[in-house]
C-alpha cells in the first residue's frame, strides 16, 4: 500500500519526487524517502513520519542535486516505522537503490541465504532483500548452489530479470544504478505501476494523481513487465527480457480534482463532490429515458441466463455490495451472495453455470479483490468489475467492466467513490430487472426519475452541515457508538459505523436492529449514542421498538429517517430527515449525514481526517 515515484529528465529530480509523493501520501504516511544520483553517487535521504519531515530535511528537495531519482512514502508491513526501515534501500555497496510497493513473501529465505554469503542488512524490511539480491546478480557474484547462470557484471536488465525469477509475492519497484545514471528501471507484479512522459522527462508512479501535473498520457505496466525510462524515451520488456509494444492511455481526470481547492480536508471536498459524482455516473447511462450501459457488453440473453450473483469486495465497497444484494434481489429477483474478498477464495466457493461475479473496487488494484477475481475466472464464472480507475488491473482482467467516473479520491475514508458504486448497482439492477421481465417500463421510469433527483437531494443534505456539526461536538469524548437498522438500513449502518471508527478512533459497531436483544444490548449504558437508520417504511414499527429498547437502558438515540416519518420524534432524541426517494435508493441519502457526523467528530478531536492512523487508501497487499 506504499506509494512510489521516479523521475529522469532535464529538471532537478527531488522537488518533482516530493510533489509526486505528496499526491500519493494517502497510500502510506509513516515514513518517506528519496534516492537521487548527484553526479557522483546515489544520495539517499529518508525519515520516519509524514512527508513534511522529509520535505523540511531536504528544504523542498533543494539539498539533493541531480536529475534522476526515485521516491517512496511508506505504509509499514515488514519492520516498524523508522528511519532505517524507510525506503529507498541500498545494495551492499550503495550503488543500487530500490523503492517497493508490495510484499515479498519469501524474503526470509532469501535474506538468510544472502547473510550466509556475507551480506549485512541494515533494516528489518523485505525490500532490502530486493536491493541486496539485485547487487548480487548485478556483480555476477553467484555460488554453485544458486539456480541459473550469473548475469554479466554491470548488466542491470539481466540482474532485474534474475531477481524477478527469485521473488515470490507482489511488487512494484523503482530502481536506479549508480553505474547507469541515465536510466530508471521499473518492474511490476500484482502491485500497480504507471509510467508517463512529457517534453522534460519520464516518470513512474503508483497512481495517476502523482503524474497528472506532468502528463495525461500514461502506460499501465502489466504483470511481470519491465519499463526502462530515459529522459526522452521509454521502452518495455517482458520477464524474458524481450522488448514489447504498449499503447498509452489518456487520463481525462480534472487536475483540480486531485487538489483541495480551498477545502480544509480532501474528505470534506469529496463529500461535496458527491452530487457531481452521482450525476457523472448516472447521466451518461440514461438516454431517452432508458438505461443504456454500453460498456457492459452483456446481451439480453446473457442477462436472462443469470442464475446467481456473487458480489465480492472489501471495506466500504463490501458495504455497497450488501446494499446491492437487497437491490438486485428486490428488483431483478436474482439470488445474491456477498463475500469479503479476503474470504472468498479460501472458502472454496460454489460457482455454478449462470453465475455472475461482481468485483467492486475504487482503485481496481485491491489485492484481495483482484485475487478473488482471478479465482472466479478460474472457476468459469462471468466476471464484472465496478471500478473507478481506468486501465486498472481489475478493469483489464474482468470479462466486463463498468466505470464509476468518480475522479481521483484522495482521502483514505471513501465518500464519493462509495456513492458512485451505489449508483452503478442501481443502474445494473434496474437494467437486469427490465430484461428479465421483473419490472414494468412504468416502474422503471419512476425509478429513473428518483435517481435523477438524488444529486440535488444530496446537495440539500450537505447544506445542513452546521446542524450535524453542533450535534457531533457533543460526542467528541464518546467511547462507544452503535449503529442499528434493518434491511437496507443495516447496510447503511455498516458504512456509517466504519466511517466513524476509521477517522475518529471511537469504537463503533453496526448491528441488524433485531439482533440487539440477542446479546449486544448488554453494552448499552447511560448516555451511549445509538444511531438508528429508519428509511424502510415496512420496517418503521420494528425499528421503533428497538429504539425504545435502547432508550429504556439509557441510550441517547440519533435517528436518520424519511421526511414523512415525523412520528419518530416521540421516540428518538435527535432526528435527521432525508428527502423521500425510492426505498431501494435510501442508502444514497441516509449515508450523507453519517459521513458529516463522522467528519465533524474527527475534526473536533483534532485528528488527521484525510490520513487516519494505520490506514492507507489502496490496499494492494494481502
Amino acid at each position: 500500500m506504499c506509494g512510489i515515484v521516479g523521475y529522469i529528465g532535464k529538471k532537478q529530480a527531488a522537488p518533482i519526487l516530493l510533489d509526486g509523493l505528496s499526491k500519493l501520501e494517502y497510500r502510506g504516511y509513516d515514513s518517506a524517502g528519496m534516492a537521487v544520483y548527484d553526479g557522483k553517487q546515489i544520495q539517499v535521504q529518508k525519515a520516519a513520519g509524514r512527508l513534511k519531515v522529509l520535505d523540511e530535511q531536504t528544504h523542498g528537495g533543494s539539498t539533493m542535486p541531480g536529475t534522476v531519482g526515485i521516491g517512496h512514502t511508506r505504509w509499514a508491513t515488514h519492520g516498524a516505522p523508522s528511519d532505517s526501515n524507510a525506503h529507498p534501500h541500498y545494495n551492499q555497496d550503495k550503488t543500487i537503490a530500490v523503492v517497493h510497493n508490495g510484499i515479498i513473501e519469501n524474503y526470509l529465505k532469501l535474506r538468510k541465504k544472502l547473510q550466509k554469503k556475507g551480506f549485512v542488512f541494515r533494516s528489518e524490511t523485505d525490500t532490502e532483500v530486493v536491493a541486496m539480491l539485485l547487487g548480487y546478480y548485478y556483480k555476477g557474484n553467484r555460488n554453485s548452489d544458486d539456480a541459473g547462470d550469473p548475469g554479466d557484471p554491470g548488466d542491470p536488465m539481466e540482474a532485474i530479470v534474475k531477481v524477478m525469477h527469485r521473488l515470490e509475492g507482489s511488487y512494484a519497484l523503482g530502481i536506479i544504478f549508480a553505474d547507469h545514471p541515465d536510466v530508471v528501471y521499473s518492474v511490476r507484479k500484482d502491485s500497480p505501476l504507471i509510467v508517463g512522459q512529457n517534453a522534460e522527462g519520464s516518470l513512474i508512479a503508483s497512481d495517476v494523481p502523482a503524474v497528472l501535473k506532468y502528463t495525461r498520457e500514461v502506460y499501465f505496466i502489466q504483470n511481470e513487465e519491465i519499463a526502462v525510462l530515459k529522459k526522452d524515451a521509454i521502452s518495455f520488456y517482458n520477464i524474458d527480457g524481450e522488448e514489447i509494444e504498449k499503447e498509452p492511455k489518456k487520463i481525462e481526470w480534472d487536475i483540480n480534482a486531485a487538489e483541495k481547492g480551498g477545502y480544509e480536508h480532501f474528505m470534506l471536498k469529496e463529500m461535496y463532490e458527491q452530487p457531481k459524482t452521482v450525476s457523472d455516473t448516472l447521466n451518461p447511462r440514461i438516454k431517452d429515458g432508458r438505461i443504456v450501459i454500453e460498456e457492459l457488453g452483456m446481451s439480453d440473453d446473457e442477462i436472462r441466463a443469470l442464475r446467481k450473483i456473487h458480489i465480492v469486495a472489501c471495506g466500504s465497497a463490501y458495504h455497497a455490495g450488501i446494499t446491492g444484494k437487497y437491490v438486485f434481489e428486490g428488483l431483478a429477483r436474482i439470488p445474491v451472495e456477498v463475500d469479503l474478498a479476503s474470504e472468498f477464495r479460501y472458502r472454496d466457493p460454489i460457482v455454478e453455470e449462470g453465475t455472475l461475479i461482481i468485483i467492486i473496487s475504487q482503485s481496481g488494484e485491491t489485492a484481495d479483490s483482484l485475487a478473488a477475481l482471478r479465482e472466479a475466472k478460474k472457476r468459469g464464472a462471468l466476471t464484472l468489475g465496478i471500478v473507478n480507475v481506468v486501465g486498472s488491473s481489475i478493469a483489464r482482467e474482468a470479462d466486463r467492466v463498468m466505470y464509476t467516473w468518480a475522479g481521483p479520491e484522495i482521502a483514505v475514508a471513501t465518500t464519493k467513490a462509495y456513492s458512485a458504486q451505489l449508483i452503478a448497482e442501481y443502474l445494473l439492477a434496474i437494467k437486469f430487472a427490465l430484461v428479465r421481465g421483473k419490472l414494468s417500463d412504468e416502474a422503471a421510469a419512476s425509478m429513473i426519475k428518483d435517481l435523477k433527483a438524488i444529486p440535488a437531494q444530496i446537495q440539500m443534505l450537505l447544506a445542513n452541515k452546521e446542524d450535524i456539526q453542533r450535534f457531533a461536538n457533543r460526542y467528541l469524548a464518546a467511547r462507544d457508538v452503535f449503529f442499528i437498522g434493518r434491511g437496507i438500513d443495516h447496510a447503511i449502518s455498516l458504512e456509517g459505523s466504519l466511517k466513524l471508527k476509521e477517522i475518529s478512533y471511537i469504537h463503533s459497531e453496526a448491528y441488524a436492529a433485531g439482533e440487539l436483544k440477542h446479546g449486544t444490548i448488554s453494552l448499552i449504558e447511560e448516555g451511549t449514542l445509538v444511531t438508528a437508520v429508519v428509511t424502510q417504511e415496512n420496517l418503521y414499527k420494528k425499528v421503533l421498538s428497538n429504539i425504545v429498547e435502547v432508550r429504556t437502558r439509557g441510550a441517547f438515540v440519533m435517528a436518520v429517517t424519511n421526511e414523512d416519518n415525523t412520528e419518530i420524534e416521540k421516540t428518538a432524541d435527535y432526528v435527521v430527515y432525508i428527502p423521500k426517494t425510492n426505498r431501494f435508493f435510501a442508502n444514497s441519502l441516509a449515508i450523507i449525514p453519517l459521513q458529516l457526523f463522522s467528519y465533524y467528530v474527527s475534526v473536533g478531536k483534532g485528528l488527521d481526517v484525510d490520513k487516519p492512523r494505520n490506514l492507507a487508501k489502496s490496499v494492494t497487499v494481502e
